[in-house]
Order: structure tokens, then sequence, then C-alpha cells
């Protein structure tokens, strides 16, 4: 509780600018251990390896950078953008999927019954790599969309967040994300 103290020293001693309804010190603290206290019960239920990493410190500092609502609307915003993107590649990929339908079935129609199989197994060979390459290139867009989130709250200052793609730090912070947005679907103490 000492590092939830000098965290709350430093949020009180910057310039009221506005973005915080929060009129005295006393919200904030109430606020402040508040979240602190839901991130910790969030961060128990955790399996053991994501718990090691993310300790006190880190979930305080998170606290503290939720105050305002600055990063709960940058968080909804992120995930707004991800599933559009989400969206549209799966649209994309389902378009190449309806193509080869089609082109199996032109090959059908117009070819006769004998000569059917070999070309329907030639194109399908095509097509698995056709479809391996276009899946290739999703992830490595899915991949840039992780690093551009990772960008945004690194520089939004949100502690735990910067870029990685080391797979047990990329779900460490997915459970970052989740914890923030289960916070910004409960009522927060004014």
């Amino acid at each position: 509780m000492q590092l939830i103290a000098i965290m709350l020293w430093r949020v009180m001693e910057e310039p009221y600018e506005g973005n915080s309804p929060f009129q005295n010190p006393e919200d904030l603290q109430r606020k402040l251990y508040f979240l602190v206290e839901q991130l910790q019960s969030m961060a128990r239920e955790l399996p053991p390896k994501y718990q090691q990493r993310v300790p006190c410190e880190l979930l305080s500092g998170l606290a503290n950078s939720l105050l305002n609502d600055t990063v709960f609307e940058i968080v909804k915003g992120l995930m707004d953008i991800q599933h559009v993107t989400e969206k549209h590649l799966f649209q994309q990929r389902l378009q190449i999927i309806n193509k080869q339908r089609m082109e199996i079935q032109d090959v059908i129609s117009q070819n006769p019954a004998e000569s059917q199989q070999l070309l329907i197994e030639n194109l399908k060979r095509k097509h698995a790599e056709e479809l391996r390459q276009a899946d290739m290139k999703i992830v490595l867009q899915l991949d840039q969309k992780v690093s551009d989130q990772q960008v945004t709250l690194e520089k939004a200052g949100v502690p735990g967040f910067y870029v990685t793609n080391n797979a047990l730090e990329v779900k460490v912070q997915m459970h970052l994300l989740d914890f923030i947005f289960r916070l910004s679907k409960m009522k927060l103490p004014q």
C-alpha cells in the first residue's frame, strides 16, 4: 500500500487539467484503491505463469493510469479497430475460398469426366498454396495490428505495454487489456 500512497501523491501533484471529474484527493484515493483491489483480484485468477509476470508494482501503475478515462477510451478504440480489421480479413479469406470453389466448378462443367480428376487435384494443390500464402499475409497483418496497439498504449504511458513479439509477453499484455476492458464495464467510485 505504500507504493499506492506514493503514486497517489504523484497524481495529486500533477496540475488539474479538467479531464478528471474528481475534485479532491479523497476521491482519487478511493478510486485508486478500488482499481488496485480489482486488478489484484483479476491477477489472482490468472494461471501462475502469468501471475508472476504481473507484479504489484505493475498493477499499481496500471491503476494509476486508469484514474481518468483516457486509457479506457484508447482501449475501446483499439478494440473497435481490431474487430473491424478482423472482419475485413475474414471476408478477404472467404472471397478467396469462394473464388477457388468457382474455379473447381468451372473445371467440372467445362471438362470431360475422365480428365476432371487430375485437373481438380492439380487445382486443389494450387488452391492450398494460395490459401496458405493468404493466411500468412493475414497473420502478418494481425501481427502489425498488435504492434500498432503496443505502440499506442506505450505512448499513452500504460504500464506493461511495449513492442514485443514474445508470445508470453504478448499474452500478459492481452490479460492486461482484458483487465482494463473489465474495469471499463464496472461502476467506479466517484
